[in-house]
């Protein structure tokens, strides 16, 4: 009876589960909207989109910015786009390497027979046939290893601008001091070869022997008082026309000395180098950036610590009462006027941040972009344009400050800084700076979407784009 009573039972459920199965697909194919016709039309998930102008405008850079870089800066550069110049010229410290003797016990007499200091050049921008001179000082002030130091670096603070120069070099990025050959060498590097008085070399060795415990780290090395042991500062004093990425400055010490391995004398070499644990600063200035300023055309990104653009967000343009499901913005750069195999380079990155996260410290703090606050958008070569794909956390911040009456005179203002960054080997962004390569963008300007200055057409204007979703109003 029993099984009799569960095979019934199993029969019925499945003809149960066919005719469900019916019903489901006659629904399917002729209610598929049965629910949504029973609500009321004012419960209707809706999407809108709007475009707002966006007001932009040139901001200089206040003096300086921080300058965090390991890379140095030697030349003078005139833009024949927009009639600016920069120059570079820097200061640097050399580094020890510890538990590693400066020199060998077995100089032959003790002398050195030799010093120079030589500038590797990892790229630059710029004529390479164009002539510079370049004269080196002694620092005479020590630079703060814990301190911040940023593009308006006064050299004189740190050295006798009325002493003479350790050396003065003329050259060209080219380098015509060598062959043709010799620079299409594998393994040639570029680089500025500034020969040093031989004295200055001969006191290094004579303090080592006199006191090795000077030599035992960096930081013995910075205090010891021995000739360029505070670093050297490399002023530019004439040239035009180029501008040279400066990647390594390392100090060569010659001498012979006993090889036991040989038997025999031979030639040796000790190195100084610049390294991230020293400090290398470059001191930038910058000529004739006003008429850029007042150019109501445009909007200019020029780097390093030239101009960023300021934008406006329409924050009082903006729905509060509906979810932003995105909001983006595209700024458009002007193709160069001028053809020129010398002209600068285009910013890779932009930071969007906003203004008084700036200037309340946000390099100082190693701050990262966050996409909530501050936002990273790359050079699309395909638009010609920068792109920060969503907004939407920030436009959602500046309209709930709005709304709390916490709003700061410049909430809704963010600037456009160009930026290097660091990722690791998961492509986390570790770092952010300011980018010192020489480049510059001029950029379509924004206005507000006033009758009579704003068009629809993005190319003609700076246009926040938002997707607003919501249930009917």
């Amino acid at each position: 009876m029993r099984t009799s009573f569960l095979k019934k039972s199993r029969l019925f459920l499945a003809v149960s589960l066919l005719f469900a199965g019916i019903l489901l697909v006659a629904c399917d194919e002729k209610s598929s909207t049965l629910g949504v016709d029973m609500m009321p039309a004012t419960d209707l998930l809706t999407r809108e989109y709007h475009n707002y102008g966006v007001p932009t405008e040139s901001y200089p850079v206040e003096d300086s910015v921080l300058a965090r870089t390991s890379m140095s800066y030697l030349g003078y550069y005139t833009d024949l786009e927009t009639e600016t110049a920069i120059k570079g010229d820097f200061l640097s410290q050399y580094n020890i390497i510890e538990g590693t003797p400066l020199f060998p016990d077995s100089i032959c007499n003790h002398t050195i027979t030799g010093i120079e200091v030589r500038l590797y050049v990892d790229k630059f921008v710029g004529d390479s046939l164009q002539n510079f001179k370049v004269s080196v000082f002694e620092l005479t002030n020590n630079l703060d290893p814990d301190a911040d130091y940023y593009t308006n670096i006064d050299p004189e603070k740190y050295y006798d601008p009325n002493s003479e120069p350790l050396a003065t070099k003329w050259f060209t990025l080219s380098d015509r001091t060598i062959t043709q050959a010799e620079r299409e060498a594998s393994g040639y590097l570029r680089n500025i070869r500034i020969t040093l008085p031989t004295w200055v070399g001969q006191k290094i060795y004579d303090g080592f022997r006199a006191d090795r415990s000077k030599f035992a780290s960096t930081n013995q090395w910075l205090k010891s008082g021995l000739p360029c042991s505070k670093g050297l500062y490399f002023r530019l004093d004439y040239g035009d026309g180029a501008i040279a990425y400066v990647s390594i400055t390392q100090m060569n010490i010659y001498f012979r000395y006993y090889d036991s391995e040989y038997q025999r004398d031979t030639t040796g070499v000790s190195r100084l180098t610049s390294t991230e644990e020293v400090i290398e600063a470059t001191s930038f200035a910058n000529a004739n950036l006003q008429p850029l300023l007042d150019d109501q055309t445009c909007t200019y990104i020029k780097s390093p610590a030239g101009i960023f653009t300021m934008a406006t967000l329409p924050i009082d343009s903006i729905s509060a009462n509906d979810t932003i499901n995105s909001a983006s913005i595209t700024f458009t750069r002007y193709n160069d006027v001028i053809s020129s195999n010398f002209k600068l380079g285009i910013p890779e990155k932009l930071l969007m941040v906003r203004y008084d996260d700036y200037k309340n410290g946000y390099f100082e703090k190693y701050s990262k972009a966050d996409d909530k606050t501050s936002f990273i958008a790359k050079y699309s070569s395909t638009g010609n344009n920068y792109t920060f794909t969503n907004v939407a956390r920030l436009i959602s911040i500046c309209l709930k400050e709005k709304q709390q009456g916490t709003q700061s005179p410049n909430y809704n203002k963010v600037l456009l800084i160009p930026v290097s960054t660091v990722y690791d080997t998961s492509n986390n962004l570790v770092k952010v700076n300011h980018d010192f390569s020489i480049g510059s963008a001029r950029l379509v300007k924004g206005h507000t979407n006033t009758p009579g200055n704003w068009s629809e057409d993005e190319t003609s204007n700076v246009l926040l784009k938002v997707i607003y979703s919501g249930f009917g109003r």
